[in-house]
């Protein structure tokens, strides 16, 4: 086998308590679709031959220096606490330290079934397999700290979900793949040694500045209170922010009901699954809270003073919503091209938003033509933006260089929900041409593309994307 990939496992040499050692099941057909040369040089993995890499990035041979595992964690679903989750169809092969020195896992998401997988077949199907590709290395490409996809692989045999589907497996990249739901299953069964260790693994991975749980917890705080303004600025929503999808590394992991706006409304739902809303876009920074709550309650139970560490804890969360409207305010602000501060700019961003969804105006193309002088045609109504202009230009005229901070908090690209189903149904087909054309253009999203002014377009009437689904 050429293909190297240079492990270093930290994860498998935590007791048996966090994990199940499980090799990933082989498939019939394994053919390479997608592999990331640019995350591959990274991470030190140098590259062999496409049917190598297909074999490997399928689960049917596991290269030397893999650990593969099974990850123990469980959380809070839609509000309501699942005490066993892990993963039920994924394999953890192992860790490298990357040419810039960052540890990340290497993992296979739709590898079989796992001791997790409860009633799950453990696969996936090609579909959320292409969409996480590309969502996920678009969000790298905005800034936005995520997970990353390495590989895409066909396995050449049939999953059932709504109907037979092509399977597919991807390789997932990340910081680590601890998540609060990680914490809670051991405080939730009061396995106390155990949530030590891992509390100080954690620390050690991510945070070593850190000096026990408490600073833990502002660390993550910090993480997510920045990370959730940078998904709101680019008008993404998770669609699935259970505690078992709230990575503690704070990078945005487990892209399944994801989406992006097109016409901006507060309260956008694109998610199957949550039929409340809980998950809107607007709900998000109060759900981080929320989650950062719980990450908080299951840190207390490993304290010896636990009334003080209550207290502490709320402390720490409860300042997380003021942290998270100062982040905002600074991303909103750039998207308008502020950099200043100053009394009102609250209102005049707040203003703006009311009358885009009034107007049914697009996120992206309405920030991103602040830049020019067709903001107004984005509105049903462009008078209702004239109106709002005439505040904002006198604004601008205390700022240096506005033109320079709009272009670069806005970007002209984003994966657009209905290009993506379009890239996944032609995949189905074999054609592939969608794939690597969206990947490439999203790959440069603050640049203006010529050859690419069609992925700008929000959809036709009878192209919107109503809502969007897990795959599993």
């Amino acid at each position: 086998m050429t293909l190297m990939i240079p492990f270093d496992n930290s994860y498998a040499r935590l007791p048996g308590a966090f994990f199940a050692r499980q090799a990933p099941e082989p498939v019939r057909a394994p053919r390479l679709v997608a592999f990331n040369d640019d995350l591959a040089r990274v991470l030190g993995v140098s590259c062999g031959e496409a049917q190598d890499m297909a074999e490997v990035f399928a689960g049917n041979q596991v290269p030397q220096g893999a650990e593969p595992l099974a990850q123990l964690y469980s959380g809070h679903q839609f509000g309501t606490y699942n005490p066993q989750l892990g993963d039920g169809r994924a394999v953890l092969l192992g860790e490298v330290i990357g040419a810039d020195g960052v540890r990340r896992d290497i993992q296979l998401k739709g590898s079989g079934r796992t001791p997790f997988s409860r009633q799950g077949d453990g696969r996936a199907w090609l579909g959320p397999v292409l969409r996480e590709y590309v969502v996920s290395e678009a969000m790298h490409a905005l800034g936005i700290p995520t997970t990353r996809a390495l590989a895409a692989v066909e396995t050449g045999e049939v999953v059932l979900r709504e109907g037979p589907m092509p399977g597919a497996v991807l390789t997932r990249v990340a910081q680590s793949h601890l998540r609060v739901g990680t914490f809670q299953v051991f405080a939730a069964r009061g396995q106390i040694a155990d949530l030590r260790r891992l509390t100080e693994y954690a620390i050690a991975r991510h945070y070593p500045e850190a000096n026990g749980p408490m600073d833990l917890l502002r660390a993550v705080r910090d993480a997510q209170a920045a990370l959730i303004p940078q998904w709101m600025a680019v008008g993404f929503i998770h669609g699935v922010m259970n505690t078992d999808n709230c990575a503690i590394s704070g990078e945005t992991i487990d892209y399944g009901p994801c989406a992006f706006m097109d016409s901006y409304h507060p309260n956008t739902v694109y998610s199957s699954i949550d039929r409340m809303g809980r998950y809107a876009y607007s709900n998000q920074p109060e759900i981080a809270v929320w989650n950062l709550a719980q990450l908080a309650t299951a840190l207390i139970q490993q304290m010896e003073d636990k009334e003080g560490a209550v207290e502490e804890a709320t402390e720490i969360v409860h300042a997380m919503p003021d942290q998270l409207q100062r982040n905002w305010l600074m991303r909103f602000r750039a998207k308008i091209g502020l950099v200043r501060e100053e009394e009102g700019d609250v209102e005049l961003i707040s203003d703006l938003l009311t009358r885009m969804a009034q107007n049914q105006a697009d996120f992206t193309n309405t920030f991103r033509a602040l830049g020019g002088d067709a903001a107004r045609d984005q509105f049903t109504d462009p008078g209702a933006f004239d109106t709002w202009a005439e505040g904002w230009l006198a604004r601008l005229t205390r700022e240096d260089d506005p033109a320079a901070t709009l272009r670069a908090a806005n970007p002209a690209y984003i994966p657009r929900n209905h290009r993506v189903e379009q890239m996944i149904q032609a995949a189905v087909k074999g054609d592939y041409a969608p794939f690597d054309r969206l990947s490439a253009v999203l790959a440069r999203p603050f640049d203006d593309q010529a050859d690419a002014n069609d992925l700008k377009r929000p959809p036709a009437q009878g192209e919107v994307v109503h809502a969007t689904f897990c795959g599993t």
